[in-house]
């Protein structure tokens, strides 16, 4: 039940059932994520509708666009919610003072934040990078902001950074006076946290007291070691051999002063190596729990419940590739879809290497928008309507 048969070499979906049985579709569930640099996941979904709409003008059509907690999770939420997005002036990481934004939920009680709007490498130029001088500051200033709103939930998307501080400019944004041994306030950056001998958490702010932060992690490393922060994520946010053993040790102070001081071990802590050490400052200060991107936007959607009825899910993202196995959100919608034998469909940009790997992760099918040769710039500015005359066909082929 629920299956194409009469595609099944064409479209590659696959049914094991030698009855075939063919049934109308009534319902359709759109779930695509972002196409990155190019549309949001509401505009891609959108233009998946219209394309179905070009054909069948009576199929009922759900859009529900997901995000898997990097990049687009914030305007994702917003939008699906009927949010809001706050606006909101931080420090980068290099402490120079930008405009950036968190988002409320429809909900009024929850709030979206993507540290990469405020301690991201995108916001650096080249020869910004360095670890040993940046801060996740501003990513505090957006939780500050949140609270000051009277948010007390959080989802917090940790993806991106440019930062190895170990979530010491964050508490340090919400009021915890860093100070080294001679009790001088020490400035937080991937080098000075391994000045920090005392943490006095007197000025901390009260609200975390009361906060719930769930965090979209989806990397285990530790915060030290040679899958630790430093070592897997410095090179690429301009971390050197010799600065990365330099990180690697403050981090290393860092987690035993929290440990000595805040009786919190994070040192060993699958996630606390996200983000430069992010999650384990975290969880330290909040008391955060880590979770898959996907699982946790999908979870706060009650996306099981939207599954209902459906009789196809359309799931989509920039390139679909093997990357896309690590719990994407193509992948996290699909596994749940499974459940209920609902059929599932990816509509990607492009389709890159080791794709069809997911064929087994309960994806049936796979497309791409690119129908003939084309620049990369061109598919991006015109990816609204190739997303529609891509969808359109296949709905063709399936209605028959």
């Amino acid at each position: 039940l629920h299956h194409f048969p009469f595609l099944e070499d064409s479209l590659k979906l696959k049914t094991h059932n030698t009855n075939k049985v063919y049934m109308k579709i009534k319902k359709i569930l759109l779930s695509p994520q972002e196409f990155k640099e190019s549309l949001s996941g509401i505009e891609v979904a959108m233009a998946m509708k219209k394309g179905i709409r070009n054909v069948d003008k009576n199929v009922t059509i759900d859009l529900c666009p997901v995000a898997d907690g990097g990049d687009g999770t914030l305007q994702t939420l917003v939008d699906i919610t009927e949010g809001e997005l706050i606006k909101q002036k931080v420090h980068n990481p290099l402490g120079k003072i930008i405009d950036s934004e968190w988002g409320k939920l429809g909900d009024n009680k929850t709030a979206v934040i993507e540290m990469a709007k405020a301690s991201g490498l995108a916001l650096l130029n080249e020869n910004e990078k360095d670890p040993m001088k940046t801060s996740t500051y501003g990513t505090g200033e957006l939780f500050r902001s949140a609270l000051d709103h009277g948010i007390r939930d959080f989802i917090i998307g940790i993806g991106g950074s440019a930062t190895n501080d170990g979530g010491a400019g964050f508490a340090s944004a919400l009021g915890a006076k860093l100070l080294d041994s001679n009790n001088d306030i020490v400035i937080p950056s991937g080098e000075s946290v391994g000045k920090i001998s005392h943490i006095d958490t007197s000025g901390l702010d009260k609200r975390l007291q009361e906060v719930k932060v769930m965090v979209a992690c989806d990397v285990n490393n530790p915060l030290c070691g040679k899958n630790g922060a430093s070592n897997i994520f410095g090179p690429q946010k301009g971390a050197n051999e010799q600065k990365i053993k330099i990180l690697d040790k403050s981090l290393r102070h860092w987690a035993k002063v929290i440990k000595d001081q805040m009786n919190k071990d994070i040192l060993n802590v699958p996630g606390s190596g996200a983000a430069g050490g992010l999650g384990a400052g975290l969880m330290a200060f909040t008391d955060a729990e880590l979770s898959s991107g996907a699982d946790i936007v999908l979870d706060y959607l009650n996306y099981e419940k939207k599954l209902e009825g459906v009789d196809l899910v359309i799931v989509g993202e920039g390139q679909t590739d093997k990357s896309t196995q690590f719990n994407k959100s193509p992948i996290a919608v699909s596994l749940r879809a499974k459940k209920y034998n609902i059929p599932v469909i990816v509509i990607s940009g492009s389709l890159g290497k080791g794709y069809n790997e997911l064929e087994n992760m309960g994806i049936d099918a796979f497309f791409s928008i690119v129908n003939g040769p084309m620049d990369l710039q061109y598919a991006i500015n015109n990816a609204f309507k190739l997303i529609e005359t891509t969808t359109q066909e296949i709905y063709k082929s399936i209605s028959l």
